[in-house]
């Protein structure tokens, strides 16, 4: 089953390089051929040029190598980025059911996890109940100072 891929400006850009004339297959792939010994499902194997799809664990070494500061381990996780495009997409205004989309969780208490909106987003949110702010009950017709 083949599900559509969303990609933003920014990351379509960098397609090119990363498909380098390419037009099927995985998109990530290793540097190397598998091993002999290694079995690999023809779909995780680019037809064209016979390297094989990059696995989580070998992303996961390759981000951490390129973004360690401190050595091994010190480096960014992929996990993160799930995290915080989720939570920026949540801060944004995203619906609950169009971030349960984006990460195809099925369950919202499953998501719930990943949306951590920052200090700045809570205090955002909690203005809107300032009967003195444009935003609060005093602009919906109510008396500025209480809620009846």
């Amino acid at each position: 089953m083949l599900e559509a891929v969303y990609w933003d400006a920014g990351a379509a850009r960098l397609l090119p390089r990363l498909l380098k004339g390419r037009t099927r297959g995985p998109v990530f792939v290793t540097y190397r051929r598998p091993s002999p010994g290694k079995v690999v499902s023809p779909r995780d194997v680019c037809p064209d040029i016979g390297l094989a799809r990059l696995s989580y664990g070998q992303a996961r070494a390759l981000l951490d190598e390129h973004t360690a500061l401190n050595g091994p381990g010190t480096g960014w996780y992929l996990h993160e980025f799930r995290h915080s495009a989720l939570t920026h997409l949540g801060e944004a205004g995203a619906s609950l059911l169009m971030l349960m989309a984006k990460s195809r969780h099925k369950k919202p208490e499953n998501l719930r996890r990943y949306f951590k909106p920052s200090p700045d987003a809570i205090a955002e949110i909690t203005s809107l109940l300032a009967p003195w702010t444009s935003g609060g009950p005093s602009s919906n017709g109510r008396k500025s100072g209480g809620y009846s």
